[in-house]
């Protein structure tokens, strides 16, 4: 085929699908466009999850009248003058491409007026074709309308996600820049309902409460440190507060939101033997560094960039966050030591007390050292045994476990048991989450049994997870739970199953929406399945917590009971064998290693 020039419509197409990728991409061009012109209060207001309109709307200076014609044309741009501005951005638009992209596959109005103005214009384009600016009256500022987003590319229409996912995605993006600017107060409104509104005082910890809740927002630990020319400042969740995944940890760069895979890392370092394996922290750190400092022209949505001095980054911000959590760990009380000696006493049989075993598992928990697992003290030995056995181990029946007796606890985490062809080691959480799992899918055939509660539980939820949840309400009046929406982000819990009669009523209710992915849809069976799993995940016993004899023997009858007993419904395994052959062997008795 002959080469030729693309005609300009295609062309700007073609660069509209590198920065405009979602109606979330729009909002943040516009939201950036709209601090960049000193902006103290941005509205934001959608419809059709972002398909049908986007408006934002800002009261900041406003385009120049014969300057607004001129905005909509690629590589315009106020923000540059030569190519060494590129190495010394301190504005977050700077390529001239936001209002040409979003012009060329929407239809988009601009209606704007400096501040100095007694007139304002209005200029319309639709699929990049501009009409002539008509003046009018408005007030001062800026406010651009897309309507119709994507009508000219319906290809693209047909990779955007449910209006669920894109709603969250838009209410993430905007709560995120509310975090990074609270002195201006953000508005967000989709499909007439109002989603955030901030103050505008100032106060990060009001955003952080639309973005988490309020009883986290209140645990989060303030990080406040400066290394030369770096000032590290924000917040981090406390070792008490994790989630399952690194996407609660947000970096903002001289007020520009970034992903950047070293500072994660170095956050994540930051908590080392602080967290269990396989939970992550939350944070949210603004670093402020001259313009020089960094190159943010590396990526079409300018959402990576490089620094110049990258380990001193590394380290500073894994040397803040440390400070910061060391600064609030707090000193081990009386009550707490009393109750390490308490766990030793029953664990060596001198506790003359037995509690009556709850038949729902809804026990006390104790722990040895507060929020740090009791299997940390073992792993050494636990990893050598695992060296050991990773050739010799027998391989355990598909379907059964044979007869076992119990022999007792071990580390206030594991039982021991032995069968006739060797010894069990058994993980109490994840039999006990199996046992749990598989009791409920049991009832599911029928009508699952609630328990009412006395009184209402208040669950408050960030707007995020409230959206979520409000679609889930079927799903879950099918598991057991009885709830009904309660204002805005608040729902009230009248029932809960009743296997999960001693659990709290706001933690079931949390655990349904916590780390869900964005692309699971709430009415299939699949999910109903992984929101069981979740919930028997947090009901069930945990990793030192002392059991009764009654208790674990009843744990076991249960779990040998049980149609897959080996795994829990995670997949991870409940026991490890150690045949009588592999015994004798690591003993000398029969043969060499």
């Amino acid at each position: 085929m002959p080469i030729r020039i693309l005609p300009d419509e295609i062309a700007s197409q073609i660069a509209a699908g590198e920065v405009i990728e979602r109606p979330a991409s729009v909002v943040k061009e516009l939201v950036e466009n709209a601090i960049d012109a000193s902006a103290s209060h941005i509205s934001i207001q959608i419809e059709g999850a972002g398909k049908t309109v986007i408006e934002v709307a800002d009261d900041g200076l406003g385009i120049q009248p014969d300057e607004l014609a001129l905005s909509v044309t690629r590589h315009a741009t106020s923000k540059l003058t030569s190519a060494e501005d590129l190495f010394k951005i301190d504005s977050l638009g700077f390529r001239g491409e936001a209002l040409a992209s979003v012009g060329s596959i929407s239809r988009m109005a601009i209606t704007s007026r400096p501040r100095q103005s007694e007139m304002g214009m209005k200029l319309q384009v639709d699929g990049g074709k501009a009409e002539k600016p008509q003046p009018l009256g408005a007030p001062s500022g800026t406010v651009v309308r897309v309507e119709d987003l994507f009508y000219n590319v319906p290809a693209r229409l047909k990779f955007l996600k449910s209006d669920r996912t894109e709603r969250r995605h838009i209410s993430t993006l905007v709560t995120h820049y509310a975090l990074a600017y609270p002195q201006i107060r953000f508005q967000l409104k989709q499909a007439n309902r109002q989603v955030l509104q901030t103050s505008g005082k100032g106060d990060r910890r009001e955003v952080l409460a639309a973005l988490y809740g309020v009883e986290i927002a209140r645990q989060m630990i303030e990080v406040l440190a400066q290394f030369d020319d770096l000032i590290i400042t924000g917040y981090v969740s406390p070792t008490s507060v994790t989630r399952s995944n690194r996407r609660e940890i947000l970096f903002f760069v001289n007020g520009r939101p970034v992903q950047d895979f070293t500072l994660t890392t170095s956050l994540v370092k930051s908590y080392h033997t602080m967290l269990m394996v396989g939970r992550f922290p939350m944070g949210n750190l603004f670093l402020e560094m001259p313009p020089d400092a960094v190159d943010v022209n590396v990526h079409p949505t300018k959402a990576e960039v490089r620094f110049r001095k990258r380990d001193e980054i590394f380290r500073g911000v894994g040397l803040a966050t440390r400070q910061a959590l060391l600064a609030n760990t707090p000193v081990p009380e009386i009550d707490e030591m009393q109750e390490r000696i308490q766990w030793i006493d029953q664990s060596f049989g001198r506790a003359s007390e037995q509690k009556e075993m709850d038949p729902a598992w809804g026990m006390e928990e104790k722990t040895w050292s507060g929020e740090r697992r009791a299997d940390n003290v073992l792993a050494p030995e636990l990893s050598q045994v695992d060296r050991r056995i990773d050739s010799g181990q027998a391989h355990l029946p598909e379907v059964s476990v044979p007869l076992l007796r119990l022999v007792g606890q071990v580390a206030a985490t594991y039982l021991i048991a032995e069968g006739p062809d060797g010894l069990y080691l058994i993980d109490q959480h994840a039999a006990h989450e199996r046992v749990l799992f598989e009791r409920f899918l049991a009832q599911r055939n029928e009508e699952i049994p609630a328990q009412q509660l006395m009184e209402p539980a208040t669950v408050e939820l960030p707007l995020a997870s409230a959206d979520l949840l409000e679609e889930q309400i079927p799903v879950l009046s099918k598991l057991g739970f009885q709830v009904e929406p309660f204002g805005r982000g608040t729902f009230l819990v009248r029932a809960i199953p009743a296997l999960l009669a001693g659990m709290d009523p706001g933690a079931a209710l949390r655990v349904v929406v916590e780390d869900f992915e964005e692309d699971e849809e709430p009415l299939k069976d699949a999910i109903e399945n992984k929101i069981i799993a979740r919930v028997c995940k947090r009901a069930a016993v945990k990793g030192g917590q002392v059991l009764s004899p009654e208790e674990q023997e009843a744990l076991l009858r249960d779990l040998e009971a049980s149609q897959v007993p080996r795994t829990c419904p995670h997949g991870r395994p409940t026991m490890i064998h150690l045949s009588v052959d592999l015994l004798e062997k690591q003993f000398g008795r029969r043969g060499s290693r």
